[in-house]
């Protein structure tokens, strides 16, 4: 019994098997709206920018090749591609274009971890980070909007999301979808200046580096001053060394830092950062636990919609016989069949008519509906992931209980009224009537002194004198 009870406690010590709860926390339907609704605002948003069309692109046998794709195979000859074909090329946007390659990269990322290629995963989530420097680079201050605009749209949506989170996991509770979106819109500033402040303290900091090497200019004293406070200059590296690293691997804690603490963005930080360096191993080990179960978690979402699809494409096939002026199944011109590694199918393109290439239109509209719901469901289990893994790293740096979440003060003050109002209005309801009854029926009965005339013997009198007669 003792051995029984020994390993018991061994096993509610070990914190890692409550991350497999993201699945459940992540399937949530008002998890998967919220995340649904981002997806599709920032989409929107891209699109609507790309009406500018800043991107040169070629049209070639094999294909569109834009810059991006030079970028990435030729980085050197980009700049001679651009004066090139800026005048004669055609046009194209930057978040289509990253929307492209960024769906080609995911594919193969997916196909490589079935295959169990590790290197190829990684590889293909380096060269997704390699674009998003080209268009840093090259389209500057479109990349700026457009991530301004992603950060704001995803500090509403994640800290919904990581608010719910938090109080599903904390204390099993379920708030509603205007509840997690009324805390995330108060707690705003938090979330969307928690990313930012790391780069603003890392500019900060390069400054005094970037003056020093202006100060170097000077003839003769510039080297002199620069080798005198070089010292200096190496401590500030340091500084933005210590930083980076926190950013980049306490990045996930920060948005869950605000929705189970409450934190602004300094604390959210301070947080992250703290969690990072005192135990980094256990970070990285819950990092990769929650990394291989959402590969599986992803691979079971994705086979249930391709079992959707491939169901509902098959019984329409059964009913539908009739070929179309170009000698093609009607069902095969407008609905491609999809496969497991693509779900939308093969671009169709042997409708014959208005009817069928509006029909293929809709239909397409509704399997972007399923993939985005499968890309809402990773955006889901990432924030739920991380918020369990704040919570455990919390418990084991700070020995701060699992249960213990933050609650604004509106619903502090809710909380203990629903508390004490059950327990005080029942005691009291019973026994109040009758001491307010008592009193009201003492002073009717007041007027008691009027039977006494009754219980006087007044036909007595009578009596008396008839007897005495």
């Amino acid at each position: 019994m003792a051995s029984e009870k020994q390993s018991a406690k061994v096993f509610d010590n070990l914190l890692f098997p409550k991350i497999f709860q993201t699945f459940r926390m992540a399937i949530q339907p008002t998890k998967l709206i919220i995340a649904f609704s981002a997806l599709a605002v920032i989409c929107l948003a891209g699109w609507i920018m790309d009406f500018s069309k800043t991107v040169v692109a070629t049209s070639r046998p094999q294909g569109k090749t834009t810059e991006l794709q030079i970028y990435m195979e030729h980085p050197d000859q980009l700049e001679s591609y651009i004066r090139n074909y800026e005048a004669t090329g055609d046009r194209t946007g930057v978040f289509s274009t990253l929307w492209r390659f960024a769906a080609a990269r995911f594919k193969r990322a997916v196909g490589s971890l079935f295959a169990f290629n590790i290197q190829g995963v990684v590889t293909n989530i380096a060269d997704y980070f390699k674009a998003v420097r080209w268009a840093l680079r090259y389209h500057f201050i479109y990349s700026i909007i457009f991530f301004i605009i992603k950060l704001a749209v995803l500090s509403i949506a994640g800290g919904a999301l990581c608010r719910i989170a938090s109080l599903q996991f904390a204390r099993g509770e379920k708030p509603g979808l205007t509840e997690a979106l009324r805390y995330s819109a108060k707690k705003f500033l938090s979330f969307f200046t928690a990313p930012l402040a790391p780069v603003g303290i890392i500019i900060f900091i390069g400054l005094f580096i970037f003056l020093l090497g202006l100060i170097g200019n000077i003839p003769r004293a510039g080297e002199l001053i620069m080798g005198i406070f070089m010292i200096l200059a190496l401590i500030a590296g340091a500084l933005i060394a210590v930083v980076s690293i926190g950013t980049v691997a306490g990045f996930n804690l920060m948005f869950p830092a605000v929705a189970y603490d409450g934190s602004d963005c300094f604390d959210a930080i301070s947080r992250s950062f703290s969690y990072v360096y005192s135990k980094p191993w256990r970070m990285g080990l819950y990092t990769a636990i929650a990394a291989i179960y959402g590969a599986i978690c992803y691979t079971f979402v994705r086979f249930f919609a391709f079992l959707l699809l491939l169901a509902t494409r098959q019984f329409l096939q059964l009913g539908v016989w009739v070929e179309n002026s170009k000698e093609v199944n009607k069902l095969t011109a407008i609905w491609p069949e999809p496969s497991f590694m693509n779900l939308l199918g093969s671009p169709a393109l042997a409708t014959a008519n208005w009817a069928e290439s509006f029909a293929a239109f809709l239909i397409y509209l509704f399997l972007l509906i399923v993939v985005g719901l499968v890309i809402s469901f990773i955006i889901s289990f990432y924030f739920s992931a991380n918020t369990v893994i704040y919570a455990l790293m919390r418990n084991r740096v700070d020995n701060t209980s699992l249960e213990d979440v933050y609650a604004y003060p509106e619903q502090a003050q809710a909380e203990p009224a629903a508390a004490t109002e059950p327990e005080s209005k029942p005691e009291p309801e019973k026994p109040k009537p009758k001491p307010k009854r008592k009193p009201k029926r003492k002073p009717k009965p007041e007027p008691e002194p009027k039977p006494e005339p009754e219980s006087k013997p007044e036909p007595e009198t009578p009596s008396d004198s008839s007897s005495t007669e």
